[in-house]
């Protein structure tokens, strides 16, 4: 039996990268539709855990196969470090679907490169010339204009301002879990990170569940197991795309959320995106977009 993976493996690295890239942001993009969907049963660090265990259940064929020879690593403590971020991101993003449109927080989501050169700058020493400062200015305005042009006229402007808040969040744990993915994928195989991810994940998600604890319907628990696939599917496609490509190649194939998520929350939410979320959602995709054209640049030129 062919592998589903056969086909595009054969591609040249680019474009298997931005193959992965797109699958990865389709599924993504649903991911958000199911945790709606899920969240007017439960609370979303219950959501957390179940998209958790139930995602290491579709990891368990591979795991039989490939043995647990395949889970041996010498950077445990890095895949550690990954669950932690992961843990505290993906409460933070769920959460953030529940309390705004998700085509707001699928925009917010995309000021994580913006962080991350933040980042690079403040904690890894890295030079960042004026072009690319401008560039972060310039995606934190476009942040703004989602922020503050969709709480114009919101009555239940708490609820607004923490959801924004959590979407920040996961924006700058987004920017450190890349990092440490890219480092990971150098030596480990992609579905020995996914497993270790939800091996990890569960039991550090379920303490924050037990404090909101309910049990699912049938309904809901549907949703759940549609939740882990697409889940787990799009962390492969993700992992496989950065494997295949650097950081800079497959981030502005990420853009493509935007469009996905937001025509599934139209025609199943009947969510229509407002003006402001799609302006500044294109600004700060031309800043990011920016951003990543000038590293692949500069790295050029370092191999030169």
């Amino acid at each position: 039996m062919v592998s589903p993976t056969f086909y595009i493996d054969r591609l040249s690295p680019i474009m298997r990268a931005t193959v992965y890239a797109l699958c990865a942001a389709l599924f993504f993009s649903f991911m958000a539709i199911c945790i709606r969907a899920a969240s007017e049963e439960l609370h979303p660090t219950v959501i957390v855990f179940f998209r958790n265990i139930l995602a290491l259940l579709w990891m368990v064929p591979w795991l039989s196969r490939a043995g647990l020879g395949a889970m041996r690593t010498d950077r445990f403590s890095l895949f550690c470090v990954r669950s932690l971020l992961g843990l505290v991101g993906m409460t933070s993003g769920f959460w953030a679907v529940t309390l705004i449109p998700i085509s707001q927080a699928t925009a917010l989501s995309f000021s994580s490169p913006i962080f991350a050169t933040i980042g690079a700058a403040l904690f890894l020493g890295e030079i960042v010339r004026i072009r690319r400062w401008s560039a972060v200015i310039i995606g934190f305005l476009g942040a703004m204009i989602v922020v503050l042009g969709n709480s114009k006229g919101i009555a239940q402007i708490g609820a607004l301002e923490l959801g924004v808040l959590l979407a920040l969040l996961n924006a700058v744990i987004m920017a450190s879990n890349k990092l440490v993915l890219k480092s990971l994928t150098r030596t480990e195989r992609p579905e020995a990170i996914v497993t270790y991810m939800v091996l990890l994940l569960t039991p550090l998600s379920l303490f924050p569940a037990l404090l909101f604890w309910s049990w699912p319907s049938l309904y809901c628990l549907l949703w759940l197991i549609i939740l882990a696939l697409v889940g787990t599917v799009g962390h492969l496609c993700m992992t496989r795309a950065f494997k295949s490509a650097d950081v800079t190649v497959v981030l502005p194939f990420d853009f493509a959320r935007l469009p996905i998520s937001a025509l599934l929350a139209f025609f199943i939410f009947s969510e229509i995106p407002t003006f402001w979320t799609v302006l500044g959602g294109a600004v700060i995709f031309a800043s990011t977009f920016y951003i990543a054209r000038r590293e692949a640049a500069l790295a050029q030129l370092r191999e030169k």
